[in-house]
């Protein structure tokens, strides 16, 4: 049996980094971006179906995120019909992956875990975690977006202590190492109930 972890936060929490930490110590990794990239590239399971509901959304034969960006700015409405169209193409990448895992942890990266409701789907949720500033400042260093589109992005999120309250674990990113080692007692402690399963 896989045990399902699911691993949430909001942006500029450290996520990915988190992700990456769970990978190294041995864990199967899905990315919910990674797939969503997957599946708008070139011969992506979704460029067909976005492109029938969208064609101007098409650039290359890919499904452009940037024009996609351009439609929902232009008709809020047309975010639910994207959703209505990715979200089963993302939950069968997701079913595939854990399917084919070997893994006794397989970590399931995805950004509204607790948004979506998700987390019903997972054995347990594992929230990455960093006070307000640092959160702010890492985001702005990417030098990736604006102060008012990480403003409007952390708008949708669920707040921070909302999820870290609904989560079982929490792992706080202002060290690699502090990072590291509470991945490394969240797999301990996954695996100790494994056992006992």
């Amino acid at each position: 049996m896989t045990f399902q972890l699911g691993l949430t936060g909001s942006i500029g929490m450290g996520k990915s980094t988190t992700a990456r930490l769970f990978a190294e110590a041995g864990c199967a990794v899905w990315d919910a971006d990674a797939a969503v990239h997957r599946l708008y590239a070139k011969g992506g399971a979704a460029v067909g179906p976005i492109g029938q509901a969208f064609p101007d959304a098409i650039e290359d034969g890919a499904v452009s995120r940037q024009r996609l960006k351009e439609i929902i700015t232009r008709d809020p409405k047309a975010l639910k019909q994207i959703e209505v169209i990715a979200h089963p193409l993302v939950a069968q990448d997701r079913a595939e992956f854990l399917r084919q895992t070997q893994a006794d942890i397989a970590v399931l990266d995805i950004p509204l875990l607790f948004e979506t409701g998700g987390e019903r789907e997972m054995d347990a949720v594992a929230c990455v975690s960093i006070d307000p500033e640092t959160q702010r400042r890492r985001v702005l260093e990417r030098g990736t977006m604006t102060e008012e589109q990480f403003e409007t992005i952390l708008a949708k999120q669920m707040p921070d202590a909302e999820k870290r309250a609904r989560a079982d674990f929490v792992i706080i990113t202002d060290t690699a190492e502090h990072a590291r080692a509470q991945v490394q007692d969240v797999i301990r402690e996954i695996r100790e109930r494994l056992r006992h399963a």
